[in-house]
Order: structure tokens, then sequence, then C-alpha cells
């Protein structure tokens, strides 16, 4: 399960950003996840929906957490009962697996949440 992997490092050299066939098998282990392009980059993004501001702001801190355990961070815009994360990986300028693997994370972390 991807919620169970840790992401790996991304120096110069290690793998690119992932295919789009790749993007769409990983896709499928995600709930409701989808791509975006911004900017020319593909990015992963959800939006996770809390009945008020405190729980949606405990949410994103959890996310913070993993976001620092795993040395990968996101877009995280906290609202009032929403939270939306959004992934990429800067040095391959799109999707990494890393970025699916934490997407696994924060549903697994929202899973316990509400």
């Amino acid at each position: 399960m991807l919620h169970e992997l840790r992401c790996e490092a991304c120096r110069a050299g290690a793998a690119g950003a992932l295919t789009t066939q790749e993007q769409q098998q990983l896709l499928l282990e995600l709930d409701d996840w989808k791509v975006v392009t911004r900017d020319s980059v593909e990015q992963l993004e959800k939006s996770f929906l809390f009945s008020n501001f405190k729980k949606a702001w405990t949410f994103s801190e959890q996310v913070a957490n993993l976001a620092d355990q795993q040395n990968h961070h996101p877009s995280i815009l906290a609202e009032w009962g929403k939270v939306t994360v959004t992934w990429w990986t800067h040095s391959v300028h799109g999707l990494h697996k890393n970025d699916f693997i934490c997407a696994a994370k924060c549903d697994h972390i929202f899973d316990g949440a509400e």
C-alpha cells in the first residue's frame, strides 16, 4: 500500500517525472485525487472537508508534520471546513512517486480525523 512507503530522496540524476500512464496507475490507489496543471507543472490535488475550522486546522498540522517526516512539502490551503493539499516535486518539474506516497498518507490521516 502506498501509505506504508517512505519517500525517496529526489536529487540530480534521480528518476524524472512520472509518465501519464504511471500517474494513472498510481491514481487507482488513491481516493479522489486529481492531476491538475498549473504553470505547465502537473500537480496532485485533493480537497478534504471538515465540520469546522478547528478540525481543518488540526488536519493541516498533521499534514505539515507528515511533510517534515517525509522531507517532501506540499501546498496546504486551510479554510473553514476545508483543506486543499497539493503535491508536486520541484526537482522533476512535475509528479514523482513521492507525491502519490504522500497523498496516500494524507488519506490515511484523514480516515482517522473525522
